[in-house]
């Protein structure tokens, strides 16, 4: 199996602290911080786009357990 080509988010200039994706088989997609590469999150595209829209929205602004 080839290595995954992981990319970094733009907002990531000097921090040690990173998001990086990439796409997987069957075209999921992986998440992974660069602090700890080891652990990968996955996800489809549509749940994360989903994701994606509520935190721009604030819906995760005021979260408490």
């Amino acid at each position: 199996m080839a290595p995954v080509p992981w990319r970094q988010s733009s907002y990531c200039q000097e921090s040690a602290s990173c998001v990086n994706l990439a796409v997987g088989e069957r075209d999921t997609i992986m998440l992974r911080e660069s602090e700890h590469p080891e652990v990968i999150l996955s996800t489809t595209r549509t749940r994360l786009r989903t994701f994606i829209r509520a935190a721009r929205a604030g819906q995760f602004d005021h979260i408490t357990e």
